[in-house]
């Protein structure tokens, strides 16, 4: 059974969905068969992937609000081992039309379930946010990986997204755990860097990644024309650091 992974962290511009899109690349990469879900409405991991979502007729949305099959939603990408679920603005709206929904904390999980056994790794991008959406994505997840920007306040936050994840374990998923912490944009010639990396590791010690990503302007450009960075550069550091991170993550649920 494939391991559900979410990638969370409610402050934004802290790397969710660069770590997303080239994670499961990386996953990939090493021979692993990859599910990404775009579960925040700047659908950002799927255009990261090339995927025109103007082009699309069920995304993310239809599947949570409306209940139809997987299998319509699914996107055979042109990148060999992964397939995607876009997202799309519309998503936006899906937090309020599931108040209504009984055990609305529980559709993603039940959405995967049909599909879980197909895939090695499912890897949800989820929104800047704590809302339903993300709340759905961390009951159906195994784990969850948490991208921490190499800044002021990086760690501004954190408490607020354990506490949610405590919450979630007591009461709707007892097996999730949290993977590690991710050290992203990383600039090992800044003091700053360094101390925020010290302290996460100082608070957090094995939960934080031995992998660290480094700030690489491939990484961006790479999601400007619609490519994991392992396609668009392999020889970059971008590359180097999410191959290092998803070796990392094989190891860690041996």
């Amino acid at each position: 059974m494939g391991k559900i992974i979410a990638v969370a962290n409610q402050k934004g511009g802290v790397g969710k969905t660069t770590t997303s899109i080239n994670l499961s690349a990386s996953l990939a990469s090493l021979g692993k068969k990859v599910l990404v879900i775009d579960a925040d409405p700047q659908a950002n991991a799927s255009s990261g992937f090339g995927v025109d979502i103007k082009q699309l007729q069920h995304t993310i949305y239809e599947l949570l609000v409306d209940g139809i099959d997987i299998e319509k939603a699914l996107v055979h990408t042109e990148y060999e081992g992964i397939d995607l679920i876009p997202s799309h603005i519309d998503l936006v709206g899906a937090e309020i039309e599931m108040l209504d929904l009984d055990n609305r904390e529980m559709v993603m999980r039940n959405v995967l379930k049909s599909v879980q056994n197909n895939y090695d790794y499912i890897v949800i991008d989820c929104s800047p946010s704590l809302g339903t959406i993300t709340v759905n994505c961390l009951t159906a997840a195994n784990s969850v990986i948490i991208p921490v920007q190499c800044e002021y306040f990086a760690l501004e936050g954190i408490a607020k997204l354990l506490n949610t994840i405590k919450i979630i374990k007591e009461k709707l998923n007892p097996m999730l755990t949290i993977d590690g912490f991710l050290a992203t944009m990383f600039d090992s010639r800044r003091c700053l860097d360094n101390q925020v990396l010290n302290e996460l590791r100082k608070n957090f010690g094995n939960l934080v990644f031995d992998s660290v990503i480094q700030r690489n302007v491939r990484l961006s450009e790479a999601s400007s024309y619609g490519q994991p960075v392992n396609a668009y550069d392999p020889k970059s550091k971008g590359a180097a650091d999410y191959l290092s991170l998803a070796k990392e993550i094989v190891e860690r649920h041996k």
